[in-house]
């Protein structure tokens, strides 16, 4: 991105002034270097994205920002609905509520070290990925609208795990308003043999180590110490999301006209938040995003078996669970008023601060968990919402290190396989069902994911906890 287009408001703040249509300013979050290396097309979109009608304070762009569907990949923006404002299909995402659970296993990495081989050839048995991968669960029609109406309490009392995980679990397990009703028969029918699966792309089983703590009291807090073994899950809602999106951004393009929404990009279909269009979007997104924590809920159940074969007794709390990808009802005060307010989080996580009132209770002194996902090779990160998120970016902060470059780029400088061997010598086993998925994701088709934490510290998004190396990583 050409920083000359942008005003700077300190070392990791930047203005992009309303230009064109745009009702509100755009702000990007991110050191010089990382704005040097965002494609221009993230510039264009910002601006897209700030014409929306009821659009409130600014479209903000994360530390991760590349160039997506509508919205920018780690874009973030807030409409009022008493103020015509809208909601965007594309401003969620076809992923719905993609997101990241950390579980602790109580192990240290000479507990892993001695089992790796068998534990990552056990894990890629037992845990479906890549793509058209399916589970053993089948559900009919009422077991579907269950699932999509109560999320990870519903996959709790189907026997999925226990009442404790829904407390670490962002709204805690499920999305209230969800309208089964509105999810088409399609979408159905593509999540019936899905269920407990990881899905392809950026979706990940990986097994961690903490090898670096940067806050020792928010690390205590969260339970993490030097040498633990964490898991992280990355996945969402697969093909049903997907087709959620599909149709809905379908019926918004046509619908668009008619509310009197001149589209800056056909890709930034909405519809007012009022309308018949918008609810019944949100109460279909809702049911993704039930289907998303479910998904996740199912893998931590597989997950559980699969190590107590080889640990005995062992349980895998919960760390936290949260989701990007999304579309909240929420309350912040905008030009010193509160208002009620829509926030779209595409590739971008919630990221709450001490003592908001949404937070777990063992958490509310320290800020929410932020769990950013690394690549195969790469660490990922726990960061702690930061106290004046909430003012910078309605409480959010980046999910990721974002893409460097298009997947059929990568695929053009790496093969899978060689891929897999390097990582093999670095200590790191991959189990993938497909080579090319491997070299989609190769580690260096990803930004510098340090340079992007580091910027969201400085810009006050969240901070630092504790980094997480990757020993074993099941690939979709």
């Amino acid at each position: 991105m050409e920083v000359n287009k942008l005003k700077q408001r300190s070392d990791y703040e930047w203005e992009l002034t309303k230009l064109r249509r745009m009702r509100v300013p755009g702000i990007v979050y991110a050191s010089r270097a990382l704005v040097e290396v965002m494609d221009d097309k993230v510039a264009e979109q910002i601006a897209n994205v700030a014409s929306l009608p009821g659009i409130v304070a600014a479209c903000y762009a994360m530390p991760d920002a590349h160039w997506g569907y509508g919205f920018p990949i780690g874009g973030v923006a807030a409409f009022d609905a008493d103020e015509g404002g809208v909601v965007s299909a594309g401003g969620v995402g076809f992923d719905i509520s993609c997101g990241v659970r950390a579980l602790h296993t109580g192990l240290k990495r000479i507990d892993i070290e001695r089992e790796k081989k068998t534990l990552a050839d056990l894990l890629f048995a037992r845990i479906p990925a890549g793509v058209g991968s399916t589970g053993s669960l089948r559900l009919d029609a009422k077991g579907m609208d269950a699932m999509l109406k109560g999320g990870a309490r519903w996959a709790v009392e189907q026997g999925f795990g226990g009442a404790a995980d829904l407390t670490l679990i962002e709204d805690r397990g499920c999305a209230a308003g969800a309208d089964p009703g509105a999810v088409s028969e399609q979408a159905r029918k593509r999540l019936r043999d899905e269920m407990g699966t990881l899905g392809s792309g950026n979706h990940y089983f990986e097994v961690q180590v903490v090898d670096a703590i940067f806050d020792a009291t928010a690390a205590r807090v969260y339970g993490l110490a030097h040498d633990d073994v964490v898991i992280s899950i990355h996945c969402g809602s697969r093909g049903l999301g997907h087709q959620i999106g599909t149709d809905y951004l379908r019926e918004m393009v046509i619908a668009a006209p008619g509310a009197g929404i001149d589209l800056p990009d056909r890709e930034l279909a909405c519809a007012p938040l009022k309308s018949a269009l918008g609810q019944r979007y949100l109460g279909a997104m809702r049911a993704g995003i039930n289907c998303a924590l479910a998904n996740r809920q199912i893998l931590t159940h597989l997950a559980r078996l699969a190590f107590s074969e080889i640990f005995r007794g062992s349980v895998l709390p919960l760390l936290y669970d949260v989701s990007h990808n999304i579309c909240k009802e929420e309350t912040h005060v905008v030009d010193g008023r509160q208002r009620r307010l829509f926030v779209h989080r595409k590739g971008a996580t919630r990221a709450y601060g001490p003592r908001h009132a949404e937070l777990p209770p063992e958490y509310a002194q320290v800020g929410q968990p932020v769990l950013i996902g690394g690549s195969m090779g790469t660490p990922s990160w726990v960061l702690a919402g930061s106290s004046g998120a909430k003012e910078r970016a309605f409480g959010s902060a980046c999910h990721g290190a974002g893409r460097a470059m298009s997947r059929h780029e990568a695929t053009r400088r790496w093969h899978g396989r060689a891929v897999v061997d390097e990582l093999a010598a670095r200590g790191i086993l991959i189990r993938s069902p497909s080579n090319r998925g491997v070299a989609e994701e190769a580690p260096l088709a990803y930004k510098d994911i340090g340079a992007v934490v580091d910027s969201a510290e400085h810009a006050g998004l969240a901070r630092r906890v504790a980094r997480l190396a990757p020993l074993i990583c099941v690939k979709g």
